[in-house]
């Protein structure tokens, strides 16, 4: 996209290679390339691809939801107190109930046949009419007990049937449910994927873009995430100005100074029109997907994951932000933000005085409405914290120096480092 273009060199290289980017502030300075003027049918196509992301976002999201809801549906047709599995349950006990009352009528019946048959020829009158009565009732009894269980029966047939039907039912609209979201997943890349293969084709991609004083960043969340643990902190993105910004992004990094650190950190992002977490890395950047009102602001979630195997020591978590209005025009924060944050191992608390001594205790955005002080960095100026007491030399304090600006400033800051290099190298 875009905006990957206007902060991904600044921030890959403030991140990385911070001495390098200082010293060759020159040839950066002196490539400015033309800005042709962007068309409106490309404009058109471009917004047309931004509204297809935006619906297929949503389709997507729809989708999550709805397949949530088939599985729900079909854990509760497990459950024993779901309405048509109990039906079948008490139906299936009943004409187990009939049937043992239709065995037992059956054997009295048989009784009183036999008892019946077994009466002398010289039996009285009496006896033998006691005896054919016998017979009568418990056939009348038998009969009943048969035609009850063989309503019985049928009832809890058809009841597990409902049930069986009501269970196959759930199970393909799960189904269904999982493929769409699936299809839904692959419409969004695709969507994605033509609109940033739009935006990298557009005229003017390579515009010097200015620095808005307007455009506000902040980073807050934990001072402190336990290895093998995450760790959400808030990554904001204000307008402060008059009008309205286009299409409002970003980027973010997290490490460490010491590299054996870095290798255990890692990021993802999620937003309210990007609910689901993706992983952040070097170079790739997170989208709003639409325009930003004036004195409104966009949140972007930022987990930090640190390895369970991460030393103990000092992190930072750097962001900036940039935008991309209809017409072409674009700008970043000045600044960007940055927060820091101990690295601290299971049970064993952060030491006083360990790790660097730069960072503002975590949530003293650069760029943000904090008055806490800055300490052992900088704040836009070329000097800061206590390098000139460590007695090195001016080389060693140079590249001392260009590492705690990459460490402290974010991508707008950096930038502005670059153009005041290259003019005082003129």
């Amino acid at each position: 996209m875009k905006i990957r273009r206007i902060l991904a060199t600044a921030v890959a290289a403030a991140v990385t290679t911070p001495v390098v980017l200082l010293s060759a502030a020159p040839a950066f300075a002196d490539t400015k390339p033309a800005a042709p003027a962007q068309t409106q049918d490309q404009n058109q196509t471009v917004e047309d691809l931004r509204r297809a992301v935006t619906k297929a976002q949503a389709a997507y999201d729809a989708a999550v939801i709805a397949e949530a809801k088939a599985l729900e549906a079909v854990e509760a047709l497990d459950k024993a107190d779901h309405p048509l599995k109990k039906a079948a349950a008490d139906a299936q006990k009943a004409s187990e109930e009939a049937a043992a009352a239709k065995v037992l009528a059956d054997q009295k019946l048989a009784d009183a046949k036999k008892a019946l048959a077994e009466l002398p020829a010289d039996a009285p009158a009496e006896k033998k009419t006691e005896a054919e009565k016998a017979v009568t009732d418990a056939q009348a009894v038998a009969d009943t007990a048969k035609t009850t269980a063989e309503t019985k029966a049928a009832e809890a047939k058809t009841a597990q049937k409902t049930y069986d039907d009501a269970s196959v039912a759930a199970f393909t609209v799960l189904n269904s449910a999982k493929k769409a979201k699936k299809d839904a997943a692959a419409a969004l890349d695709a969507a994605k994927k033509a609109l940033d293969e739009a935006l990298e084709e557009l005229p003017g991609e390579d515009v010097d873009c200015k620095d808005d004083k307007n455009l506000v960043t902040s980073i807050t969340g934990p001072k402190k995430v336990t290895a093998g643990t995450s760790g959400v902190f808030t990554f904001r993105i204000t307008n402060k100005g008059k009008t309205e910004l286009g299409e409002v992004g970003g980027y973010a990094e997290v490490f460490d100074i010491s590299e054996d650190t870095s290798k255990h950190l890692t990021l993802a992002w999620s937003s309210a029109t990007s609910p689901k977490w993706q992983t952040l890395g070097v170079g790739d950047d997170f989208s709003s997907l639409s325009s930003l009102k004036p004195g409104k602001s966009f949140d972007v979630k930022l987990k930090v994951t640190v390895g369970a195997k991460a030393p103990a020591g000092d992190g930072f978590l750097f962001g900036a932000a940039g935008y991309v209005n209809k017409d072409g025009s674009c700008g970043s924060d000045e600044e960007g933000s940055y927060a820091e944050f101990g690295i601290v191992k299971p049970g064993k608390p952060t030491k006083p005085g360990t790790g660097s001594t730069g960072g503002n205790g975590n949530t003293s955005p650069q760029g943000g409405q904090s008055n806490t002080a800055v300490t052992g960095g900088t704040t836009g100026s070329t000097t800061g914290g206590n390098l000139a007491n460590t007695g090195a030399g001016s080389a060693t304090t140079s590249i001392a120096l260009a590492a705690g600006a990459a460490v402290v400033l974010g991508a707008g800051a950096m930038v502005v480092v670059r153009r005041r290099k290259a003019g005082a190298d003129a």
